[in-house]
């Protein structure tokens, strides 16, 4: 079993420098946390104890969950995450995505093997070569002028997605499913059969930048706009070991506005991270949820440029040394 460390509720910053990565090593959810943020402290708030929300009989009792949140471009800290799980022998039992996470997983479930997640550095890597968020002003201009709703062609990412991703879900080796947002029936619509492309874009249909995707006459946006880390989902699977792969914003502290730029920052922030926050008070006592550090110590709150190859694999590296440090202590305590 690995020790549980409560760290002082009143405590808001961060390690610095090398000492971060260490610190972050016995950052595991028990039962003994629930109510509290425990070691977990910059999520910290008056949390609402949820209760036990396993309450979906789909899905096998007592497996392994991988739950992928969003991020954006912050999202390529995830590659390393899931290169250290793997390399660790930890095999998901089912992989949970929102908006990139949703591609992230998709390709792991494709493949969960280290060469898997070789392809995924590749996708990221063929992601920041081709530019697919980094067209001209003049560009973005004619295309929200031509659609008035976004400011980017959903064509090139859509590419991306049928040349690294299979057809279906069904060709997947590992249950995969991930989440979008209905704007008809405003809530969370999770994917888990038919076209594995069409359902990824649908998770990351970010409002402003890329259109709704439209399936069987309704219309997605963004899944993080109803679920940005989706552990909910995992507890109604039945997972009762969750590993949650984050991009570091949720290890940012959120303090009072003090301009109105950071007005909206914060309020977008508290949209996005609240419910996190309820589920992971709510944990069942048979759950186990592991929260992986990112590595990263300067996070910004919004990011949305997949542009600077340096950038992208700087934050995959960060981010396996970081969650195989914590893995390698996790070990060592059981």
């Amino acid at each position: 079993m690995a020790t549980t460390q409560q760290a002082d509720p009143g405590h808001r910053g961060r390690p610095e420098g090398r000492h971060a990565e260490q610190a972050a090593a016995a950052r595991v959810y028990t039962p003994a946390s629930q109510g509290t943020c425990g070691a977990y402290d910059s999520v910290c708030g008056d949390a609402i104890v949820v209760g036990d929300m396993r309450d979906d009989p789909a899905g096998p009792a007592g497996q392994v969950a991988f739950v992928l949140g969003g991020g954006g471009v912050l999202g390529a800290t995830q590659v390393g995450m899931l290169q250290a799980l793997l390399e660790a022998g930890i095999r998901p039992g089912v992989i949970l995505g929102t908006s990139v996470g949703a591609v992230n997983g998709a390709v792991i479930a494709a493949d969960p093997s280290e060469a898997g997640v070789r392809g995924l550095a590749d996708l990221w890597q063929s992601m920041t070569d081709t530019g697919i968020f980094s067209d001209t002003v003049l560009s973005r201009a004619t295309t929200l002028a031509r659609h008035r709703t976004h400011l980017y062609s959903p064509v090139p990412f859509r590419r991306q997605l049928e040349a690294h991703l299979p057809e279906t879900f069904e060709d997947l080796q590992v249950p995969f499913q991930c989440v979008a947002a209905s704007i008809e029936r405003a809530g969370a619509h999770w994917f888990s059969s038919g076209s594995l492309p069409e359902a990824v874009q649908a998770s990351c249909a970010v409002p402003g930048l890329l259109p709704p995707v439209e399936i069987g006459g309704e219309h997605f946006l963004d899944g993080g706009l109803v679920h940005s880390i989706p552990v909910g989902r995992a507890l109604a699977l039945g997972a009762t070991e969750i590993y949650i792969l984050h991009v570091g914003r949720i290890e940012q502290p959120l303090e009072p506005p003090r301009s109105l730029w950071d007005v909206c920052l914060v309020s977008f922030e508290l949209a996005r991270r609240h419910r996190f926050v309820e589920e992971m008070a709510g944990l069942p006592a048979d759950v186990r949820a592991h929260v992986l550090p990112s590595g990263e110590e300067n996070m910004p709150l919004i990011s949305m440029r997949y542009r600077g190859a340096a950038r992208v694999a700087t934050r995959i590296e960060r981010g396996h040394r970081a969650a195989a440090a914590y893995l390698s202590a996790l070990s060592a305590s059981r």
